[in-house]
């Protein structure tokens, strides 16, 4: 009756074994590390660096504990804080010969310390979030006005290409902060103007004044196409934010909206302030631009003339001179997606690029007229810029086209990646910065720590007294229940918060819960005469509906936070809905293991030892013990 087989019991098993193994990373704490990162978007980071990396460390008489590269950064592990400050200013020396144009960011970073055969399982620890790792925090203003003026000039720009198509004459078209300002000799024009705003402008809504001897119409920006233009620049920052950070391998970002206007950004393990400023300023602008192909610019790009006016002088990676002209023909913003592939015809790397209506009206009309003629496509990062590439138009281009030429898988792959980086849609200023130390975020985890690891203890010990040896089994159970909550959060990579702890302490006492229906369930068929081995068969089996029940109820709940709540909450909801999840397993299927171990064996079992059974009214107290 009250027997395991033995796949039931192989199964608890594993169970403990995957726990132990995914909980263990999180006991060896963080060891200090100095983080090497691109600081330009065109410069990467390779083994030729690591090379470096290992040199500057050996001339300054620096072992590592480890020197680790992935896709976009070198990670040194050293022994104390001390070494770690000496190893980045090694580093720094060799690296970054100029520092007015640092080509690396080297930051202090702080990374697992587990043994190599647990990272050789993939067994991790959990991310710490901001207030328990330490790390910098910052929120950023959107310049929401600005967003407005560049669209309103991108709609001046689209407004006169179409009035030339229309054959509508004007007598000229200006932008006056976020208002376009067209002016017309008579009425029949203004007419056919506002017809083509209204049917091909929906963004925008007309007023019209007179102007001396002209009539001006003044076109502004809807109320509902601002708004919608604001959160699709706040969108856009983010997604680049997001996009720039992650290729500089910071673990587990925050990048979150706050208000109509503000963004909010978290880079837990970044204890250097300046460092994470770098970081977010490595926001890059895309542009296309025409090559000055006139004696006068190949004079200038060979270093025997001045550069014309009108024109302007970057260098290509290779450090050759190209001279463009200053008018901007595309930006990041038209750009829709680059993804690097293989040319058909002669199976050359190549990037092809798609970009949206505006740019490939665009990209058609400068083609045209410019065949056999030079393009060039820049990076432009804290106000410098440099040549990506400036291929030859080789005929007429629309909405996609191919870059492709003497490059490599390697450079394909790069381009690629840079121009899908894209650019800010509106300028941002930092308002507010915090910096969060170690010190202050162990203090939080050891006040964390002793939250859950005193009432664990205050549980158990209740369980044992009132239940005896079955409150020891529930204890045995809220352990083993920690343990694969704990392991199941790392496997999932999750960030532990400081909520994350406060529901990991509030899973523990709604767990004992179910040992307590079951115990309970056990004393009253005991009341009700039932023999030991059946009172514990039913205990269990009718007391599973109630747990059920309870346990779904909660988390409906759980679910609803998760889905609707962010940051701290969503921290919160997600600890408590796993929490709920293997509670049920330990409570039910691990304990009722361990009372089948213990009792299932004893065919003329008499007493089990599960404290005071009381009996009915009239009834003389009995105690079951062992």
């Amino acid at each position: 009756m009250n027997r395991y087989p033995v796949w039931k019991y192989a199964i608890i098993v594993v169970a403990l074994l995957v726990g132990v193994i995914y909980t263990l990373p999180n006991f060896f704490g963080e060891a200090p590390a100095v983080q090497i990162s691109a600081g330009k978007a065109t410069v990467r980071v390779d083994g030729t660096t690591q090379a470096r990396v290992e040199q500057a460390l050996a001339a300054a008489g620096i072992q590592p504990v480890s020197t680790t590269r992935d896709a976009g950064s070198i990670r040194v592990r050293l022994d104390s804080t001390d070494i770690q400050l000496k190893a980045k200013d090694a580093i720094q020396k060799a690296l970054i010969p100029d520092p007015s144009d640092p080509s690396y960011v080297v930051a202090l970073n702080l990374l697992s310390g587990s043994p190599s055969w647990l990272s050789a399982l993939r067994a991790a620890p959990m991310y710490l979030g901001l207030d328990l790792r330490g790390g910098v925090h910052f929120m950023l203003q959107v310049d929401m006005q600005a967003a407005l003026t560049k669209r309103a000039e991108s709609l001046a720009g689209d407004l006169r290409s179409v009035l030339r198509e229309a054959n509508v004459r004007h007598a000229g078209i200006g932008r006056n902060g976020q208002t376009i300002e067209v002016r017309f000799r008579d009425a029949a024009t203004l007419d056919a103007a506002k017809r083509i705003i209204v049917e091909q402008f929906t963004d925008l809504q007309t007023s019209e004044s007179p102007d001396g001897a002209d009539i001006r119409l003044v076109a502004a920006i809807k109320v509902e196409a601002a708004r919608r233009i604001q959160e699709q620049a706040l969108k856009q920052n983010m997604t680049t934010l997001h996009n720039r950070i992650n290729e500089l391998g910071v673990a587990e970002p925050v990048i979150q909206q706050q208000g109509l206007d503000r963004i909010v950004v978290q880079l837990p393990g970044v204890q250097d302030t300046a460092k994470a400023k770098d970081i977010l300023g490595r926001t890059a602008t895309l542009e296309l631009r025409m090559v000055d192909e006139s004696a006068e610019g190949r004079a200038a790009e060979m270093g025997t003339g001045a550069v014309p006016f009108g024109t302007e002088r970057f260098l290509e990676r290779d450090g050759r001179a190209v001279i463009v002209k200053k008018q901007v023909i595309l930006t990041g913003e038209n750009l829709t997606d680059a993804q690097p592939g293989f040319d058909s015809q002669n199976q050359q790397p190549k990037v092809d690029l798609t970009v949206d209506a505006k740019g490939g009206r665009i990209m058609r009309d400068t083609s045209r007229e410019n065949v056999k003629k030079r393009m060039a496509i820049l990076l432009f990062e804290k106000g410098k810029g440099e040549v990506l590439t400036a291929p030859v138009i080789q005929s007429e281009l629309g909405n996609r086209f191919q870059i492709s030429g003497s490059m490599t898988v390697s450079e394909a792959n790069d381009l690629a990646l840079l121009l899908r980086a894209g650019s800010l849609a509106a300028p941002m200023e930092i308002i507010e910065e915090l910096t969060i130390g170690p010190t202050l975020g162990a203090e939080n985890i050891a006040k964390g720590f002793h939250s859950v690891t005193w009432g664990f203890a205050a549980i158990v010990a209740f369980m044992a007294l009132y239940y005896m040896l079955f409150g020891m089994f529930s204890g045995l159970a809220l352990a083993v229940n920690l343990l694969l909550l704990v392991a199941v959060l790392s496997m999932l990579q999750a960030t532990l918060t400081l909520p994350g702890m406060a529901a990991m302490a509030l899973a523990l006492g709604m767990a004992i819960d179910s040992n307590v229906l079951i115990n309970e369930r056990v004393r009253e068929e005991l009341r009700n005469g039932a023999s030991p081995q059946a009172a514990i068969h039913a205990g269990y089996e009718r007391a599973w509906a109630t747990i059920l029940d309870s346990n779904i109820t909660t988390l409906i709940a759980g679910v609803a936070l998760l889905a609707f709540g962010s940051g701290p909450v969503r921290g919160f909801a997600v600890v408590h809905c796993i929490g709920i999840l293997t509670s049920m397993f330990s409570a039910v299927f691990f304990s009722r293991g361990l009372v089948n171990l213990w009792y299932g064996q004893q065919k003329k079992l008499k007493t089990v030892s599960i404290g005071t059974v009381w009996r009915p009214a009239g009834g003389a107290a009995l105690t079951k013990t062992d």
